[in-house]
């Protein structure tokens, strides 16, 4: 594998820098004296920032993107093998890194490193535990997959030895860090293209937690039912393995979880059976008290004061897309943007929606790939059932290509079997002109998925604020 050495800066290229994580790592390098280029399919928010720093993005790519003045590539897994641009970086002979091989590399500069990983909630908790390091006074490097207004974006360049960044399990890129703390914050089926299995997911964490270092921690949530398994792959290394849940048992725990009028959770925590304190978040959600337990527990074991992280916890804010409520329009409607593409994901954030909404609950979904989609079709229905009114968009492809095998038509077929009403309306513009017709006074919609659906959030709000400026 080719090293970079981060003392002489050079030339790279990133094939697909727009991606949240791939921006990131492209900003990070800029800011180390890299001279950075690199190329993708659409102009977004990302690139956008990335001209502004001063980085040059092509739009579209293409063979004559690789030049011969670059020094090593980096490309992302969504980039497909017969893309023409990948193609003429191989034939280049240039060192080539994967995303998370970087990333990996990046990490080994930092002796406080922490990896936090599960198949839900690790923007959030990323945000919630570098917003505690940040409280602490410990100056971190950040690596996130979510735009964090307290960095200014997905990624700091601090000046001290700490370092937390997520870990996606996809493609098993995680395999390729190395953290001193290895947070695990839950095993569910998701990534149907890439592991097939829930053993084969399972097996994937349980080597994500063996690259731990010597004298770390992983920090696993002890009410999954693979906790056993993380817990055996690791028994005969020199790293401490703590627990965390609601239940009995786990070394730290939340009891008596409430939330308040606007979603807000509160708990008991308790430390090894020891009760410590009431806790309460600034996030939203019943699950988010369950994964800032990992927070806790890191905080803990980098022998961090508590009072400092009990008070970051109650202001931290979460990333951008997380339940983020984006304002009212002219309709009375609250609009509200999330990142849900899984269903636990969605149950969790919907949930949170019905508690606030005065009025009906609309989600307007855009399923992403077409293995997730077909493979979790019941699950997608069960939990959309859940809402008064569903807008579909098509599937957004992302990395997949369209076989034929599922639709939004079949989603939204089952989701009218369980009684909910269901359109699918395949583009942005109709599903703003359905939903302002059709919605009312004190309803919420939230846009809900990893595409490119937070466009239409801002289209509303957008819209909205020029059809009030020229009355």
């Amino acid at each position: 594998m080719y090293r970079v050495d981060f003392k002489t800066p050079c030339r790279v290229h990133f094939i697909g820098i727009g991606g949240i994580s791939m921006s990131g790592l492209a900003e990070m390098l800029h800011l180390k004296g890299f001279t950075v280029t690199g190329s993708d399919r659409d102009k977004t928010k990302n690139t956008e920032k990335l001209e502004g720093m001063g980085i040059h993005v092509a739009i579209g790519q293409a063979a004559k993107n690789i030049t011969d003045d670059i020094d090593f590539i980096v490309v992302t897994a969504a980039i497909a093998k017969d893309n023409e641009e990948y193609i003429a970086a191989v034939e280049s002979g240039k060192p080539m890194l994967t995303r998370a091989e970087l990333l990996g590399q990046i990490m080994e500069n930092f002796p406080n490193s922490v990896g936090v990983s599960g198949t839900h909630g690790k923007t959030t908790t990323t945000a919630l535990l570098s917003h505690v390091l940040l409280q602490a006074g410990k100056d971190p490097s950040i690596h996130i997959g979510g735009i964090l207004d307290a960095i200014g974006g997905t990624s700091r360049i601090g000046h001290s030895d700490y370092f937390v960044a997520e870990a996606c399990e996809y493609t098993n890129s995680y395999h390729q860090l190395y953290p001193m703390i290895s947070i695990i914050l839950n095993i569910d089926y998701d990534h149907l293209d890439f592991f097939g299995s829930i053993d084969a997911i399972a097996d994937s964490f349980a080597t994500y937690a063996q690259h731990t270092k010597d004298g770390g921690a992983v920090i696993m949530l002890g009410d999954s039912p693979y906790c056993g398994r993380i817990r055996d792959a690791v028994k005969d290394r020199s790293v401490s393995f703590i627990t965390f849940g609601e239940q009995d048992g786990n070394d730290y725990q939340a009891k008596d979880i409430e939330l308040d009028a606007a979603g807000h959770p509160s708990f008991t925590l308790i430390v090894k059976g020891e009760e410590r304190g009431r806790i309460s978040l600034a996030v939203t959600g019943a699950h988010n008290a369950i994964n800032s337990l990992s927070v806790i527990a890191a905080a803990d074991f980098m022998e961090i004061p508590f009072d400092i992280t009990a008070n970051a916890l109650l202001s931290s804010p979460s990333a951008h897309r997380r339940f983020e409520i984006k304002g009212k329009i002219s309709n009375g409607a609250t609009i509200v943007d999330d990142f849900g593409h899984h269903p636990a994901e969605m149950k969790c954030a919907l949930e949170i929606a019905r508690r606030i909404t005065k009025g009906e609950l609309w989600c307007a979904f855009q399923p992403y790939t077409y293995t997730r989609t077909l493979g979790l079709l019941d699950d997608f229905a069960d939990v959309l059932s859940a809402c008064d009114h569903v807008l579909l968009t098509e599937i957004y492809g992302a990395r997949e290509k369209d076989d034929g095998s599922v639709t939004s038509d079949d989603l939204v077929r089952e989701v009218r079997k369980r009684g909910t009403d269901c359109h699918n309306l395949s583009t942005f513009d109709g599903i703003e002109r359905y939903f302002l017709e059709h919605g009312k006074n004190n309803d919420l919609l939230i846009t809900m998925g990893c595409g490119n659906i937070g466009i239409l959030a801002d289209q509303f709000i957008e819209h909205d604020l020029s059809t009030k400026s020229t009355k």
